[in-house]
């Protein structure tokens, strides 16, 4: 049963606590307090042995008492997640990092965002107990890295992004993130009906490119459970940014999530070369058109030759019409490799992605909602063992 721990003098922030865990699967027990104890054993004793995932330290505690008992619930204790509420996030930041803190919290935190952060530290918490269960810490990287690919565009990419993320974030809450790598005209932050405070531009340098604590700050929050890292608000700050620092920043974000969803740029530029190199998984869409055919079909075999096509590879047909003209044999015939899910032309898409909220996000009944799901289920952690699913049967055509 989860557990969260609270040790405040602040009455106005308890009550907010106790809001945002109505619900949770488990209950918070307070501690009211203007000082800490010496020990992590001294706060664990008054407990009684119950189980204990989250702990919050302050607002109204000595910043300074936090970080050391913090470090020390990190030696002792590390399947504990410790959180410091602190109006002082950014010169806090690196000791808190030092430390082992597994978050940074605002005293005016309205429920909703204490409720979210309860949410992530617990499942921070649950994967360093798995960790420590097998004797072996998780190593680096673990996260899987999926980019979603389009030689061209205009066909849906970031629709297809947008929706996956959502959906993977039913699967691992908190535990998602998307990055929109079409760093000149990128539309995530529009697809999801977001307003970004900080962008992929600041996460690229200064304290975020060492330090997590601060890269996660410029990260914002989806309702769906999910975190989006958008594109530069600037296009001419595309021309800033290197391919070795996207690659940098997206290995970043596989420390720290199970999933990161990159939604490229059309075409094979610096960056999205940069980002078949450290990805796991490519999702490829195509239109249902010759010119997005064909497209494919050359760029498969472009990054065929330099060594960039992944063997874990999900091919999306979108827009796909019977009226077109084609048929799904054509365009199997075309690029290559079978196509492992269909998205049938939908009336609804494009209302979804005007009103910023995906379908797999709002639970619409359409046939496209459907292919998307389909797509989200390959990704799940038992996809691989299942007897049905779809293989590439056929090489690429050279």
């Amino acid at each position: 049963m989860s557990r969260f721990v609270l040790i405040t003098p602040d009455q106005d922030f308890e009550r907010r606590a106790r809001l945002a865990t109505k619900g949770l699967h488990g209950a918070i027990h307070v501690i009211v307090a203007d000082y800490l104890p010496p020990s992590p054993d001294d706060i664990l004793r008054i407990l009684t042995g119950e189980p204990v995932e989250v702990i919050l330290l302050g607002p109204g505690l000595p910043m300074e008492d936090s970080i050391r008992l913090a470090s020390l619930f990190d030696l002792q204790y590390p399947e504990i997640s410790i959180v410091v509420v602190t109006e002082k996030e950014a010169d806090i930041a690196l000791p808190a990092m030092r430390a082992g803190v597994r978050d940074l919290l605002a005293p005016h935190a309205q429920s909703d965002d204490i409720r979210a952060m309860l949410e992530r530290s617990s499942l921070a918490a649950a994967s360093r107990r798995r960790g420590l269960g097998n004797s072996v810490e998780s190593h680096p990287g673990a996260g899987r890295i999926i980019s979603v690919m389009s030689p061209k565009g205009g066909v849906g990419k970031t629709t297809v992004t947008t929706n996956l993320a959502v959906g993977l974030g039913k699967v691992a809450p908190m535990g998602v993130v998307v990055l929109d790598l079409d760093l000149q005209f990128g539309d995530v932050a529009s697809g999801l009906m977001l307003e970004p405070e900080r962008t992929l531009a600041d996460a690229v340098q200064g304290a975020a490119v060492q330090d997590s604590m601060v890269l996660k700050s410029y990260l914002s929050v989806h309702p769906a459970g999910i975190y989006a890292l958008c594109a530069p608000l600037n296009p001419v700050d595309s021309d800033k940014i290197s391919g070795a620092q996207v690659a940098h920043l997206i290995q970043q974000l596989s420390t720290e999530f199970q999933f990161v969803v990159v939604d490229t740029a059309p075409g094979l530029g610096e960056h999205v070369l940069s980002t078949l190199e450290v990805a796991t998984d490519s999702v490829w869409v195509c239109g249902m058109d010759i010119p997005s055919i064909r497209g494919l079909r050359t760029g498969f075999g472009i990054l065929n030759e330099l060594g960039l096509l992944s063997e874990h590879r999900h091919v999306i047909l979108n827009f796909a019409d019977r009226r077109s003209g084609l048929t799904l044999k054509d365009v199997e015939a075309t690029i290559g490799c079978p196509v492992d899910v269909v998205l049938p032309r939908s009336r609804t898409v494009p209302y979804s992605t005007n009103k910023g909220v995906p379908l797999l996000q709002d639970g619409t009944r359409d046939p496209a909602a459907k292919g998307l799901a389909q797509l989200v289920e390959r990704f799940k952690p038992d996809w691989e063992e299942r007897s049905h699913k779809k293989l590439h049967r056929r090489a690429v055509v050279q």
